[in-house]
């Protein structure tokens, strides 16, 4: 079986290729596919988003099933936002800082305690015969004050993880992948294809 994974990023398509190796034949990307897709990702929640691009995805290229991601920060104390606003929180022409700027700025008066947070990621499997997964992953947090180390994107800097004492952002990139939100959206998906006896040496 033939997997289009509806991303370009290196890092993202790397792990994706990790985790479920073994239950696709072939697995490309868009570029690799000869694809550019654009997908408005208008739904109310990462599930909806990302099955929207997976389904979309599917329709436009030649592989048995497509698999997508949405991802975001959500925060106890602004009731789950930004939430699958994420990207674009600051509104148009937003870019990180900019993004980061406006998250501190609603938080300035939120003391430590009431500063829990946490990455979200939904992560959407479509096949050509109509089965459907999506599966959701998180990773619990702490929002800091300001922003700390200079690795990753994002929210990273601004995002504390207690296990590792350090923000996203001070993580190496193996050390992120290895508590990551998408990482146990994956491992669900692996479980769940495992469990539909989906997989290469599989007649489905």
């Amino acid at each position: 079986m033939k997997l289009i994974i509806a991303s370009n990023n290196a890092h993202k398509v790397r792990e994706i290729k990790q985790i479920l190796d073994g239950f696709f034949d072939r697995m490309v990307t868009l570029k690799e596919a000869g694809l550019e897709v654009d997908v408005v990702e208008d739904a109310d929640s990462f599930e909806g988003n990302a099955l929207k691009k997976a389904r979309e995805v599917l329709l436009v290229s030649d592989a048995d099933a497509a698999l997508s991601d949405d991802s975001g920060l959500a925060v106890d104390a602004l009731g789950g936002a930004p939430g699958v606003y994420s990207a674009r929180f600051a509104g148009e022409g937003h870019d990180d800082e900019k993004n980061n700027f406006k998250l501190l700025s609603l938080m300035v008066d939120v003391p430590d305690r009431d500063r829990g947070c946490r990455f979200v990621s939904a992560v959407a499997l479509a096949f050509r015969d109509g089965r459907e997964f999506c599966v959701r992953g998180e990773c619990e947090g702490r929002l800091l004050w300001a922003p700390v180390g200079s690795n990753g994107f994002g929210y990273d800097p601004l995002f504390f993880h207690e296990g590792f004492q350090k923000s996203f952002a001070q993580l190496t990139a193996e050390e992120k992948n290895s508590v990551s939100h998408r990482r146990a959206a994956l491992e669900r998906l692996k479980a769940a294809l495992e469990a539909a006896g989906i997989g290469c040496g599989s007649a489905s």
